[in-house]
């Protein structure tokens, strides 16, 4: 699997990431919350793993050369 998620890229989903977690979790209880964890935990995984399938397929790539 290759990188295609870096820089500001990543920096962007953790803290995307994150506070769509926080919130969905102090709002657990509604619908929104729930949609809003879910979000948050694809685009937090995004960030760790590096890894992005919509950056594949329409051929994004912010990793940079040095990988």
């Amino acid at each position: 699997m290759d990188r295609n998620v870096g820089g500001f890229d990543r920096v962007w989903r953790v803290v995307v990431g994150l506070a769509l977690l926080v919130f969905g979790y102090r709002n657990r209880n509604r619908t929104l919350g729930a949609l809003a964890f879910i979000a948050g935990s694809d685009i937090f995984a995004t960030a760790i793993i590096q890894r992005c399938p919509m950056n594949a397929l329409f051929g994004i790539d912010t990793c940079g050369t040095d990988q």
